[in-house]
């Protein structure tokens, strides 16, 4: 026969079993929605586009430049979206086409590689200067350790890098301008009524030193922008 104390105790054990399971459930439920937060983010972050292309406003209203992947007026723009490939695996520089500059517009990615090929167009009466500067929003696993940037201005390309463990450039590329930023290079007397034509590549240097397993899963998101810089008097530039 039980008293009225071993009531208590069992009673009390029932509690004690019923918050806990309480405890768990609400700790699960957290963990749930942070989980939830951090893939919602990753998925604006890298699902909504991995490279864009954005044109200065006041090169777009005040001097009539605009960026098209066509390079016709019927299709111009201010900002550019490039397509995305779901997995990249490493390759060599050799294994790239020879034509990427000239094989077709807009997004042309092969196989382990995005390229993207557009137009800046001036259809204005005065020549500028413009600046070209691509950064890097962000990574993972630090995939930015083996990454390739190659850009093709007018059919001559250029390959950057981030910098060697030793602070040089890597063979055959140049260094990254900073931490965040990839490029940054300037465009001297762009005429009225001419047409500048960008292809971009990207890609995983398997030849590079730092492209390891630890790569794996990495991601990268970047953009470009093109800005102005006015060229006085005549609207007849530099070299």
């Amino acid at each position: 026969m039980n008293d009225g104390n071993g009531i208590g105790i069992k009673a009390n054990k029932i509690y004690k079993r019923k918050l806990v399971v309480r405890i768990v459930k609400v700790t699960l439920l957290l963990l749930l929605i942070i989980i939830s937060t951090i893939y919602l983010f990753l998925y604006v972050a890298y699902k909504g586009g991995r490279f864009t292309v954005s044109l200065d406003k006041n090169m777009s209203n005040r001097k009539n430049i605009f960026l098209t992947e066509t390079g016709e007026q019927n299709s111009k723009t201010r900002k550019l979206s490039a397509e995305t490939i779901e997995y990249m695996d490493n390759i060599s520089v050799k294994w790239l086409p020879d034509n990427l500059d000239t094989e077709a517009n807009g997004s042309h990615n092969g196989d382990n590689y995005i390229a993207y090929s557009f137009y800046v167009v001036n259809n204005g009466k005065e020549a500028v200067h413009y600046w070209y500067e691509l950064d890097i929003d962000d990574t993972i696993r630090n995939v930015d350790e083996a990454i390739r940037i190659m850009v093709y201005l007018n059919g001559k390309p250029t390959i950057y890098a981030k910098a060697a463990k030793n602070g040089g450039a890597e063979e055959g590329t140049k260094k990254f301008y900073s931490k965040d930023v990839a490029l940054l290079e300037q465009r001297k007397n762009f005429k009225p009524n001419t047409k500048d034509r960008f292809t971009i590549v990207v890609w995983i240097e398997g030849d590079d030193p730092e492209c390891l397993n630890d790569l794996l899963g990495g991601e990268i998101k970047m953009h470009m922008d093109i800005t102005e810089e006015h060229v006085s008097g005549t609207g007849k530039g530099g070299a």
